[in-house]
């Protein structure tokens, strides 16, 4: 069953993101990821079956997985444990949803690289550096960074994030957050590409939000997802261009490749780009996880 939009009745929602649809519980929130995806800041009108249960479920392992670093919102997935009232709405809610914590979002997204690509090679091109940072000369595309680097950027709510140095950052988050901000986004990423890299996925970049909760900074959101995430295949990654990849990229290459000048009505998806990209973003599923994820699930 794709879910490509909710409506809870009577549960009150909270707020209707690109992907996610946000109920408020009064104590804690009840966050439905849809098959909706979305690319250049449009939602595109044809949704990609199972997306929000890979989405779902990512999140879920990666929370488990990090919360040695830091603890998140992840409350619970079961939807055995969800609140009486949610009943009537249990299949759409099996294994796209989670309950979390209520957090204050901090204004910032907490992007880390390990690998040159995308926005940050084109940067690269034209500075020889990325939000301030300045890197060795003559690197080429998708090669791996000497270290991994912290660019953090402001959200937006609309149109693209903005790149930004990290004294931009500590301006508003203030400077003892923004140094665990980035320490913290650090170690997250380089626990996660350890990991990932023996499931045979390098994981280029990906960004990170973090809220407060009672004076205290969690991870909120979602994390290490293909749509948080940059994944390429280990076995076929190489120097030089851009690779194949386990994420929303095939997409986007999809709709550069027909020339949508990137201004609403968004294109259809034909169902071949469709299937292909269902078929990617299952692979990244189970790679990480470890099994397969079914109709069912």
């Amino acid at each position: 069953m794709e879910v490509i939009t909710t409506n809870l009745g009577e549960v009150k929602l909270f707020k209707r993101g690109k992907v996610r649809d946000i109920y408020d519980l009064e104590d804690k929130l009840l966050i439905i990821a849809t098959d909706r995806i979305s690319a250049f800041d449009y939602v595109l009108p044809t949704p990609i079956p199972l997306k929000g249960k890979v989405l779902t479920g990512l999140s879920i392992f990666w929370f488990n997985f990090l919360k040695d670093i830091i603890p998140s919102h992840f409350l619970t997935g079961d939807i055995e444990l969800f609140p009486p009232s949610l009943k009537p709405y249990y299949e759409i809610l099996k294994g796209r949803s989670i309950l979390a914590k209520k957090a204050k979002p901090l204004p910032v997204e907490c992007v880390v690289r390990g690998y040159l690509a995308g926005s940050a090679w084109q940067e690269y091109q034209e500075k020889g550096e990325i939000s301030g940072i300045k890197l060795p000369k003559g690197l080429k595309e998708a090669e791996k960074l000497p270290e991994p680097i912290f660019t953090p950027a402001t959200k937006a709510e609309e149109g693209h994030d903005i790149n930004i140095t990290f004294s931009e950052m500590a301006k508003i988050v203030g400077e003892g957050n923004a140094a665990y901000l980035k320490e913290t986004s650090l170690r997250l990423y380089k626990k996660a590409t350890r990991y990932a890299e023996e499931k045979g996925i390098i994981i280029a970049d990906t960004k990170f939000e973090f809220g407060e909760d009672n004076g205290k900074i969690i991870l909120i959101d979602e994390v290490f997802t293909p749509d948080s995430s940059r994944f390429w295949d280990k076995e076929t990654y190489q120097i030089g261009s851009s690779p194949p990849s386990f994420d929303k990229q095939f997409v986007r290459d999809y709709l550069i490749k027909i020339g949508w000048d990137k201004k609403p009505p968004a294109p259809e998806l034909p169902e071949e780009i469709v299937e292909k990209t269902k078929e990617k973003y299952l692979t990244a599923y189970e790679r990480l996880v470890g099994k397969p994820l079914r109709e069912g699930d």
